[in-house]
């Protein structure tokens, strides 16, 4: 899967190159990284890649061109591998829709990869953002320097669920978020040894009893996601995912629909 990225820090995402799963995904060839910098695409001694907004106003402006013949020069690199050239364009912005465990997994589906771009200063140009771009994304309701660090964060998420990257295949399936899971929070873990600190392993998972396993682990998944984020529960409602024996045990926590326990 090949990502592109336009940024004027294209050293940001040297991170994702050199550690842990993403970097061994990578030296792999499960997955390609590409940065374009809108400098390299300027016409003047300075290599102006902003200006200052209409209107006035503090701070200043990303201009269109440079970004529009960087984006230009990605979809050329795409076409000549061989990539789909119609992969989304993805920009990080505050008006976006919250990027969660389901983009990452389209994203995977679709097998088209991405491109990036990483705004900085007071924003970009709009016409820009209405010609070219396809796809916004925010990562929830604060505000970071630009989009590196944002979309770093989301080529994270991708990677890990791309065929062979972990481990054990079945690691992804356990995520929080999951569908396997229905949308709700993972269950807690537990390691060696049996006993830190006084405090013990549960007996349920010393057991081998499989099935008694699954039902703590389900309902431990339940009481989480009430006590934490119970708009998972509500949504996992909606869409008619909680059984009977689910919303008994909700019952016993205090929480019933619409979960406020």
């Amino acid at each position: 899967m090949r990502f592109d990225v336009l940024t004027i820090f294209p050293e940001m995402f040297t991170s994702l190159l050199d550690s842990g799963v993403n970097a061994r995904a990578h030296k792999k060839g499960a997955w390609q990284l590409h940065t374009w910098n809108p400098r390299d695409f300027t016409h003047d001694t300075h290599r102006t890649v902003d200006d200052r907004p209409y209107g006035g106003g503090p701070g200043m402006v990303m201009m269109a061109a440079p970004l529009e013949a960087a984006l230009s020069s990605v979809h050329n690199a795409r076409q000549e591998q061989g990539e789909p050239q119609q992969a989304p364009v993805i920009l990080l912005s505050p008006i976006g829709e919250v990027f969660q465990q389901r983009h990452a997994q389209q994203i995977v589906d679709q097998q088209q990869g991405a491109i990036f771009v990483c705004g900085r200063y007071e924003g970009i140009d709009q016409r820009f953002i209405d010609k070219c771009v396809t796809h916004q994304y925010s990562l929830g309701d604060f505000v970071l320097s630009g989009g590196e660090l944002a979309a770093a964060v989301m080529m994270d998420s991708v990677v890990r669920l791309l065929p062979g990257v972990l481990n054990d295949e079945q690691s992804a399936m356990q995520d929080s978020f999951h569908p396997s899971l229905d949308g709700l929070l993972d269950s807690p873990h537990y390691t060696r040894p049996e006993n830190y600190e006084g405090v013990a392993v549960p007996d349920v998972l010393l057991s081998g009893n499989h099935k008694h396993i699954a039902q703590w682990r389900r309902e431990q998944s339940l009481r989480l996601s009430l006590q934490n984020r119970p708009d998972l529960l509500i949504a996992a409602w909606k869409s008619g995912a909680l059984t009977k024996k689910d919303l008994a045990f909700l019952a016993t926590l205090g929480g019933e629909p619409p979960f406020e326990g």
